[in-house]
């Protein structure tokens, strides 16, 4: 596999750099990019010692630095030693400047500030810890989304990116012989979302939970039959409550959690 050294540059956490970027080594197939986060970069001092390793490990670099001088500075190094530097936000800005008519502020880490948006994050991140797996369902009815599936179905981590978003997500699991909180049914205000996966993929996947936590017993949990007849049950119900059902067998959690938000603002502009 061909690898090369990617040095990511950026004057605030790096997020939005690594984002991008891996988006674009996704691009080409066989390929591996070895990272090299160079985060809070703002001085020149801090830059110089960037440019010593870029120098000592030559690859491609990318930024995200809004400081222009800063900027100027890196492509000359780059230029220097002969390495691609491939700026990321600058068409973004420039464009949006020239739409608003208005000149960009240049202040690193400015999607970072802790303002109203922030502090929402912050509290779904909470609500989604305390109500994962079927927790403190008395305060349910405060979730902005609710995900119901059988087990391993990709429900938590489902709902920690939608939380990410701002948005308050618990998650319901359904467990054989056992019913689904009443709470759950009398949800007015939050959109319900049904997961399923193929049971397959269910069985590998609950074998492979097993074999990390220590047991590779043969119990129902993995079991063909008591698998296939739980994803059966679980559909069952989903049409029955008339909720949106999402099959996240060849999906990621990113995907899963897209498909999600586009129902929730359907469900929003629908009134």
């Amino acid at each position: 596999m061909p690898s090369f050294h990617l040095h990511l540059v950026s004057d605030a956490t790096g997020e939005t750099c690594i984002t991008i970027a891996r988006a674009a080594v996704a691009q080409f197939q066989g390929v591996d990019a070895v990272e090299h986060l160079w985060s809070l970069v703002r001085t020149e001092s801090q830059l110089q010692r960037v440019l010593a390793h870029v120098e000592a490990e030559p690859g491609v670099v990318m930024f995200t630095l809004v400081d222009p001088q800063i900027q100027a500075l890196l492509h000359e190094g780059c230029r220097r030693v002969d390495v691609p530097c491939i700026p990321l936000l600058d068409t973004a800005i420039s464009a949006l400047s020239a739409f608003l008519g208005i000149e960009s502020r240049n202040q690193p880490g400015s999607q970072h500030v802790m303002d109203e948006a922030y502090v929402t994050r912050i509290e779904a991140m909470n609500y989604a810890l305390a109500h994962d797996d079927g927790h403190s369902q008395a305060t349910l009815r405060e979730a902005d989304i609710v995900l119901v599936g059988v087990s391993r179905t990709s429900k938590t981590p489902t709902c920690f990116y939608l939380a990410n978003r701002g948005l308050k997500a618990a998650n319901v699991p359904m467990v054989p012989g056992c019913p689904l909180p009443p709470e759950l049914a009398a949800l007015n205000d939050a959109l319900v979302v049904g997961l399923t996966c193929d049971a397959q993929q269910l069985i590998d996947v609950r074998r492979s939970r097993m074999r990390m936590i220590g047991d590779i017993g043969e119990t129902a949990y993995v079991d063909p039959v008591e698998v296939e007849q739980e994803v059966r049950q679980a559909r069952r119900l989903f049409t029955e409550a008339a909720w949106p059902v999402i099959d996240v067998t060849h999906r990621s959690i990113e995907e899963t959690a897209a498909a999600i938000l586009q129902l929730h603002d359907r469900r929003a502009l629908s009134g």
